[in-house]
C-alpha cells in the first residue's frame, strides 16, 4: 500500500555552476510551476555544488522527510556528475549499466555520427532495479527508485531535456502524491506593474472572493498574472475576477497563455489586413527582430530600416540634414521623418520609428542618458512622444523596442494613446 505523507515534494538542484553564479537556475520554477498547476505542493528546495558528502547528506535528509524528491543535474559524462552514484548508495543498491540506457547513449551517439567513449556511456549506469524516463532530446536518461520510502526522480540539467521529460515527472509523482489539476487563466500585461495593479484593486475596493488566487509573474518586457481556481465549481468566480481586470486596465493586458507584444501586434494586423514597418536608431533592429521572431511574420512585415548614423537617416529614410543639425537625431522632427520615410519606402499601413540615447554615455542636461523619441501611426495618423527611461543599455533598448510594438497596437485597436509607461518622466 502506497503511504501519503503530508509533507510532500522536495526539489534539489545539482551543480557547482548553480552555486558559482556561472548558470542561472530556471529548472526549479519550471518543475514548481508544472507541479503547482496540479495541486501539488513544492516545500523545500535546497541547492548543493558536485561535493559527494554534501549530496550524501542532503538526499538523506530530503528522502527522510518527503514523499517525493526531485533531483534535477549531476546526469551527465564528466565525473562531477554524481547523482546516479550518490542515489544507489542511498538506495543501498549496486549502480549497473542497463541495456536500454545504453541503446539510448549508442542512438544518440550515432545521431551525432560520433563513437560513444567510456564518457558517453557513464550515463547509462543507473541503480539497479531503477525505473528509467525517458529524455528524447538528450544522451542522459533520467531514472527514479525508492529511498526511505520516498520516490526519488531524477532528471538531467539542461533546461530543454528537462521540459521534455516534465510529464514523465508528473505521472511518476502523480503515484506517490494525490493530484488535482488546478484551473489557472495566464494573462499576459506590459506597461504596467505589480505595484500599480494591486493600488487599483485596492482603490477600486471590488470583492475579491477568496476562492480565487492571484498570482505575478514579473518578467521582461512583460508581466505575466495568474487567476487560480482549484475547484471547477470556482470557474464563474474566475471569470468574474478576470472581467474586473479587465475593466481597470484591460488595455494593458495583451492576451492569455503564451501571447507576446510581438504576436499580439501580428493578430491584430492580419485581422485588419495590414502590414507594419520599422525605422530603428537606438534599439539597432530588435523591433525587426521582435517581430520576426514569431511565426507568420512575413504575412504583415516587409521591409525595416536600422538607421544607426545621421547621414543613413538622411540618405535612407529622407530625414532633412537641416532638421538634424538644427534639432539633433533624437528629436521629434526626426523621428516623424523616420516614420514617413519608412512608411513610403516599404508601402505598409503603419509604422514604429525610435531614436534615442541608450548610454551608458552620450546625454545632455537637455537629453539625458534614456531620453527617447518615438513616432508610430500611419501616414495620416501619426503620433510622437519623448518619454526618459533610466537604466541599463540593455533595459533601455528591450523598453524601448516594448513599447513601440505596444504603441502600434493601440493605435490599431483604438485604445488609449498615453499608457500607463508614459508617466514616467517625460520631455
Amino acid at each position: 500500500m502506497t503511504v501519503i505523507r503530508p509533507a510532500g515534494v522536495a526539489l534539489l538542484m545539482t551543480g557547482d555552476e548553480l552555486m558559482r553564479g556561472d548558470t542561472v537556475d530556471s529548472n526549479s520554477a519550471h518543475i514548481a510551476q508544472a507541479l503547482t498547476e496540479r495541486g501539488v505542493v513544492v516545500r523545500e528546495k535546497t541547492t548543493v555544488g558536485d561535493d559527494r558528502d554534501l549530496l550524501l547528506e542532503t538526499i538523506a535528509r530530503l528522502a527522510k522527510d518527503h514523499d517525493v524528491l526531485i533531483i534535477n543535474g549531476g546526469l551527465g559524462p564528466t565525473s562531477d556528475d554524481l547523482t546516479s552514484e550518490v542515489v544507489a548508495q542511498l538506495a543501498n543498491t549496486p549502480l549497473k549499466e542497463h541495456p536500454d540506457a545504453r541503446s539510448h547513449v549508442e542512438a544518440w551517439c550515432q545521431r551525432l555520427g560520433v563513437t560513444p567513449n567510456e564518457s558517453n556511456l557513464k550515463q547509462a549506469k543507473v541503480p539497479f532495479g531503477a525505473t528509467l524516463i525517458d529524455n528524447p532530446t538528450g544522451s542522459a536518461m533520467g531514472f527514479s527508485t525508492d529511498i526511505y520510502r520516498c520516490r526519488v526522480i531524477t532528471t538531467p540539467g539542461v533546461p530543454r531535456e528537462l521540459k521534455a521529460m516534465m510529464a514523465s515527472v508528473l505521472a511518476l509523482t502523480s503515484e506517490r502524491i494525490t493530484t488535482q489539476n488546478a484551473h489557472t487563466r495566464r494573462l499576459q500585461t506590459f506597461g504596467i506593474g505589480e505595484s500599480t495593479i494591486q493600488q487599483l484593486l485596492n482603490d477600486s475596493e471590488l470583492p475579491w472572493p477568496p476562492s480565487v488566487n492571484l498570482g505575478f509573474r514579473a518578467g521582461m518586457p512583460q508581466l505575466e498574472l495568474k487567476l487560480t481556481v482549484n475547484n471547477e465549481d470556482d470557474l464563474p468566480q474566475q471569470q468574474h475576477c478576470f472581467e474586473q481586470l479587465n475593466a481597470l486596465f484591460g488595455d494593458h493586458i495583451l492576451g492569455e497563455g503564451d501571447t507576446t507584444l510581438a504576436s499580439a501586434l501580428q493578430q491584430t494586423l492580419r485581422a485588419q489586413g495590414k502590414t507594419v514597418t520599422a525605422a530603428e536608431s537606438c534599439t539597432g533592429g530588435l523591433i525587426a527582430s521582435m517581430i520576426t521572431r514569431e511565426p507568420g511574420s512575413s504575412a504583415i512585415f516587409n521591409a525595416g530600416y536600422v538607421t544607426y548614423a545621421n547621414a543613413s537617416k538622411r540618405d535612407t529614410l529622407g530625414v532633412s540634414q537641416e532638421d538634424l543639425d538644427k534639432h539633433g537625431a533624437v528629436s521629434e522632427p526626426v523621428v516623424r521623418q523616420m516614420l514617413a520615410g519608412a512608411l513610403e519606402r516599404s508601402g505598409a499601413d503603419i509604422g514604429i520609428a525610435v531614436s534615442g540615447i541608450a548610454g551608458p554615455s552620450g546625454g545632455t542636461d537637455e537629453k539625458p542618458v534614456g531620453t527617447v523619441w518615438l513616432a508610430w501611426g500611419s501616414k495620416d495618423a501619426m503620433q510622437s512622444h519623448c518619454v526618459v527611461i533610466p537604466g541599463s543599455r540593455d533595459l533601455f533598448q528591450n523598453l524601448v523596442a516594448a513599447a513601440g510594438l505596444d504603441l502600434m497596437r493601440r493605435q490599431l485597436l483604438a485604445l488609449p494613446a498615453q499608457p500607463h509607461y508614459f508617466t514616467r518622466k517625460t520631455q
